[in-house]
């Protein structure tokens, strides 16, 4: 069957966030694909495969890390979407059926793809005893997630702060359900991005996650409500980055951005 890695949230190879991509006919077993992902190795490896017509929607999706599977990936969502429209499985608007619920996919004129998630709900909390510790960083504050994103949403002082992290990433397993995003606004908006992230993930077998698109269904109320306005531009990665353009209608968050092929292959198993 045919396999793909394509990297998302950016429009040049070798940077964004890389994803597999699988387009079957069924699901197999919830064990062959965990063990897809696992020989993929890469942050996500998303799973898709045709409806019947006249449904709610076109495609199944589900998503796995090399150690489990997820609730919500936005940049394999992105992979999914650039593969079904690069290759003619799909024109317009795609709708997937996912964990998290329904979400579409729209590809425009520009090469861009543009993703109807749902927002995250922000909640404020206490920083976790040895959070800023496991960081090495001073925070500034602590919000919850919703449930399907699972993650941490941690502000820093300032874009170096972000940028400069190198966190203990055994004590961060051990803060969250999902991960930690830590967070910033951006030194110099003139660059084209509002603000800065970077998300550590060991909890569910990833590290650090160059861009990932479900953080920004959190980041985007979060920076919004900062700045006033409803679109922005997220820049997220340490040695890899990717931009996330955001833009918030209440309940749904919408995120935009570029994706290319890097790997067309075959899979032997």
């Amino acid at each position: 069957m045919r396999i793909r890695i394509v990297d998302a949230f950016t429009d040049r190879p070798f940077s964004g966030n890389p994803a597999g991509v699988l387009l079957l006919d069924s699901f197999p077993d919830d064990h062959w694909l965990q063990k897809v992902a696992a020989e993929v190795n890469l942050s996500e490896t998303a799973f898709a495969h045709p409806l019947p017509p006249g449904g709610e929607a076109d495609w199944a999706l589900r998503w796995f890390t090399p150690a489990t599977e997820v609730d919500m990936c936005g940049h394999a969502t992105l992979a999914t979407a650039h593969v079904l429209h690069t290759t003619g499985a799909a024109t317009g608007t795609v709708r997937f059926a996912a964990r998290c619920g329904i979400l579409t996919a729209t590809a425009a004129g520009d090469g861009t793809v543009t993703m109807d998630f749902p927002t995250s709900s922000l909640t404020p909390v206490p920083a976790p005893d040895g959070l800023e510790k496991a960081l090495g960083a001073e925070i500034v504050s602590v919000h919850a997630t919703a449930a399907h994103v699972g993650d941490l949403l941690v502000e820093l002082r300032d874009e170096a702060a972000v940028r400069a992290l190198t966190p203990d990433l055994a004590a961060l397993a051990a803060l969250s359900r999902r991960g930690v995003i830590a967070t910033a606004a951006a030194e110099d908006p003139g660059r084209g991005y509002d603000f800065v992230s970077r998300g550590f993930f060991p909890r569910v077998g990833i590290d650090e996650d160059p861009v990932t698109g479900s953080a920004h269904t959190a980041l985007a109320p979060f920076w919004s409500a900062r700045f006033g306005r409803d679109e922005l531009t997220g820049l997220q990665g340490g040695a890899r980055t990717g931009t996330v353009r955001t833009r918030l209608r209440g309940d749904r968050t919408l995120l935009t951005g570029h994706a290319v092929t890097v790997v067309d292959g075959e899979l032997n198993a």
